[in-house]
């Protein structure tokens, strides 16, 4: 990536302001679109969402895009929608027991409407609050309940694959705990036994940093530090260790690219929260210090991977071993070109990573710590390409905000336009909602506002 030095969030202002306009009229077609659908919607296809039958992960980013909408722009017709839409449609993925996606679901929705009524966004009411928070609650136990227990204190949050499967993606639904945590909920175990929900977030943040980002230290021969893996898969009979895996991306010793902006984002969004937190409170799982010393590694690692492996203007390959790179001489060297016929571009890791090199930098930088610019401007250089042609749609007859987005390119799932051999020109329901998501994070910091957390403003925490 070729970082651009001269870009400040207010330079971005225009282009923001041009992407909320566009992403309006999206909004309010996918939801005649969907309205009575049998499912949420996932990707585009020549334009259109769609949905697609495998995990319902989606919807929370749809009711989410329009929260986001009504916060970054006043406008109260995204609210209404969302408040008719949300007691419908997501009270039953605040109890769907068979998925790991609870931070994106159920943060994105009433994860959202909580921040907005602490903020007073949305007038006081005292129900309200109460059904977002019992839903939050509700939400933080079921994940947590996804139990793998490693022994000696070790575990994870396991996959919809089964119990022996850790996923990367996961790190940025850990957000679910934390808000139950933080809302002073008390999952009990067997014979009324309280499971400590912020213990489970630390030992799963500690599992992923140990077992699905690489660091350089001589783990395997393909240990290239910042790289991840998707999947690690582990022997329930006795905790160990096994192998890497993946599901999403090319092979289990190459880096999907979409996993890595989840580590990007998950460890970066848990510095920020693990900073609020008293020293008291992280004692009995190895203290502050060490607990903040293993994410840093980790989000450094990570971000300077990315860094390192996208093309010039900030946007990755689906997969780091994607066979076809082999065909080009510097797969980087140039700007990104969505539409070459080799290998596809994704566009939703970028607006994802984009999000977790802005707060990664920005934490450094309140920590005093060295390094915080150059992830900061890595972060604007490509929310820059994002926000316009041939990223941005401000087509009105296509559906996706962001184009050029990847699903599950394994499966054969995106779609192909006639005459070309690989996918391009669609979004992805994630890759929409993480481009207002990135938006509204710097369109707060261009205007002065609170920042933008999941955990809500810091002065409302218990």
């Amino acid at each position: 990536m070729r970082i651009d030095t001269t870009l400040t969030p207010a330079s971005l202002l225009p282009a923001i302001r041009r992407m909320w306009e566009a992403s309006a009229g999206k909004i309010l077609s996918i939801d005649a679109a969907m309205a009575g659908s049998k499912g949420a919607p996932v990707h585009t296809v020549a334009g259109r969402y769609q949905p697609r039958g495998w995990t319902e992960w989606t919807r929370g980013f749809e009711y989410g895009s329009a929260l986001l909408q009504f916060d970054a722009t006043g406008e109260e017709r995204f609210l209404a929608l969302a408040l008719e839409r949300i007691p419908v449609g997501m009270p039953a993925h605040v109890t769907a027991f068979g998925v790991h996606d609870h931070g994106f679901n159920q943060v994105s929705t009433y994860g959202t409407l909580r921040r907005l009524l602490l903020e007073g966004r949305i007038a006081p009411d005292h129900w309200l609050a109460a059904y977002v928070d019992l839903a939050l609650r509700c939400s933080g136990a079921v994940q947590a309940h996804r139990w793998t227990d490693l022994g000696n204190g070790e575990g994870f949050i396991h996959s919809f694959n089964g119990p022996h499967s850790l996923f990367v993606d996961t790190m940025r639904t850990l957000r679910a705990l934390v808000l139950a945590e933080r809302l002073g909920h008390v999952m009990l175990g067997e014979n009324d036994q309280p499971v400590s929900m912020l213990g489970r977030t630390v030992a799963h943040l500690s599992a992923t940093a140990r077992y699905n980002v690489f660091y350089g230290e001589g783990r395997d021969i393909y240990d290239e530090r910042g790289r991840t893996a998707h999947e690690a898969i582990f022997d329930t009979n006795n905790g160990a260790f096994r192998s890497v895996a993946t599901q999403q991306g090319y092979s289990a010793f190459s880096t999907w690219t979409r996993g890595l902006a989840w580590a990007m984002l998950g460890f970066a969004e848990q510095l920020e929260y693990f900073a609020t937190l008293p020293e008291p409170a992280l004692e009995p799982w190895g203290g502050k210090a060490v607990l903040t010393a293993l994410m840093d590694k980790a989000a450094a690692a990570t971000c300077d991977f990315y860094i390192a492996h996208t093309t010039e203007d900030g946007i990755p390959y689906w997969d780091t071993g994607a066979p076809g790179l082999a065909r080009i001489a510097d797969p980087y060297a140039n700007r990104s070109d969505p539409g070459n016929d080799i290998e596809p571009m994704d566009s939703s890791a970028a607006a994802i990573g984009a999000q977790g090199l802005l707060r990664y930098g920005a934490w450094r930088q309140a920590s005093g710590l060295d390094g915080g610019a150059r992830y900061v401007g890595a972060g604007l250089t490509v929310a820059a390409t994002l926000l316009a042609p041939p990223y941005l749609s401000t087509d009105t007859g296509h559906q996706g905000l962001l184009l050029h987005s990847q699903y599950h390119r394994p499966n054969g799932w995106d779609y192909v336009p006639p005459g070309h051999r690989t996918p391009f020109g669609e979004a992805t329901m994630w890759g929409d909602y993480h481009l207002r998501e990135l938006a509204l994070l710097l369109q707060r910091r261009a205007e002065g506002g609170p920042a933008l957390t999941f955990f809500g403003p810091a002065e409302a925490l218990p």
